[in-house]
């Protein structure tokens, strides 16, 4: 969806289209606390944890489940 700018107006916006960054989590309440966490993080917190993980910063969509 955000490749086609069809996704959250943040995504189209900014025209982000690649997905550098991915973590799973088992309960939804997790990964919305996550989220809420890394919002509050500096830039270059965000950047040395895309890095530390992806320091290709190649895409995930790849990688994500589709159900």
């Amino acid at each position: 969806m955000h490749r086609e700018s069809t996704g959250s107006a943040f995504a189209k916006t900014y025209r982000l289209t690649r997905l550098v960054h991915l973590e799973r989590h088992d309960r939804i309440a997790e990964a919305i606390h996550r989220e809420k966490v890394l919002k509050r993080w500096r830039r270059h917190w965000k950047i040395r944890l895309i890095e530390e993980q992806n320091p290709d910063w190649r895409n995930l969509a790849g990688e994500l489940p589709y159900e």
